[in-house]
């Protein structure tokens, strides 16, 4: 069975639902997973969804800030939110694709949206930095999260760091600056590697060329000097690996109407 799936940052839903409404008529993933959707749950454009086609929806919100959501074509088996660092800030919702999807054997999708961590690349003097080290290091020890021999897991989110030297415009330049600093990418990676799981991008895209899914609002013109980011990620467990068939960054996004400062990334798999 193909299966598609986006995951974008929207950086409010209710702002932005004309261009996530844009997207979905034109690529029509199965599902996408929103983070920063920035509304409590009975606010959350429900209808505007289901006339879309996305009749099953999961939802994790809070006013203002933070969020994330799964809309689906697809039905869920279940569906599940966990908290990290005893915040209960919604940063995570999960569910479970198996009978009611026509699936043979289960799917697990996770959606992440993971603390920024503020502007100082210190623990001490940003609470906001201390934070985000420990929801990473959640995140490596969380073992229900991670996939084990023949789980068909999926991980994506706004996970807010970009791991390697390519993944941002500047390499040298950007290893004091939140997102960047090592020992973020050396927390995120160790999370991926205690899952064993793959991250599509990088197994699509060598290292060495440059592959971004954020730019800054903080840009009169985010296309010149091209000055990106990829924080946006999608990690497929083993079991999953060999079933991806195709993977896309919606990069035009980011100059439509009101953008998000993220863009859609989206993997196709056969499961």
């Amino acid at each position: 069975m193909r299966f598609s799936l986006t995951t974008w940052n929207i950086n409010s839903v209710r702002l932005r639902i004309d261009i996530v409404a844009k997207f979905l008529k034109s690529a029509r993933p199965d599902v996408l997973c929103l983070q920063e959707t920035k509304c409590i749950d009975d606010a959350f454009p429900l209808k505007r969804f289901k006339r879309l086609g996305y009749e099953h929806i999961a939802l994790n919100g809070q006013k203002g800030y933070h969020g994330v959501a799964i809309v689906s074509k697809l039905p869920f088996d279940a569906t599940d939110i966990r908290t990290f660092c005893d915040k209960i800030d919604s940063r995570h919702i999960s569910v479970a694709f198996g009978e009611k999807a026509q699936l043979a054997k289960p799917v697990v999708l996770h959606n992440f949206y993971v603390p920024a961590g503020g502007d100082i690349p210190d623990p001490v003097l940003n609470p906001k930095f201390d934070h985000k080290l420990k929801f990473l290091d959640e995140m490596k020890a969380c073992e229900p999260l991670h996939p084990r021999g023949d789980d068909r897991h999926i991980l994506v989110g706004d996970l807010n760091v970009a791991p390697h030297e390519n993944d941002v415009w500047s390499h040298k330049q950007l290893l004091k600056v939140v997102s960047h600093t090592p020992i973020e990418c050396e927390k995120l990676l160790a999370a991926q590697a205690h899952g064993e799981w793959f991250d599509v991008a990088r197994e699509r895209i060598p290292l060495s060329e440059k592959v971004y899914t954020w730019w800054s609002y903080r840009a009169a013109d985010w296309t010149v000097g091209d000055r990106g980011r990829r924080l946006d990620h999608i990690w497929v467990s083993r079991a999953l690996k060999d079933g991806v068939t195709d993977f896309s960054i919606t990069r035009d996004a980011r100059g439509w109407q009101r953008p998000s400062d993220h863009v859609p990334v989206t993997v196709t798999l056969e499961v």
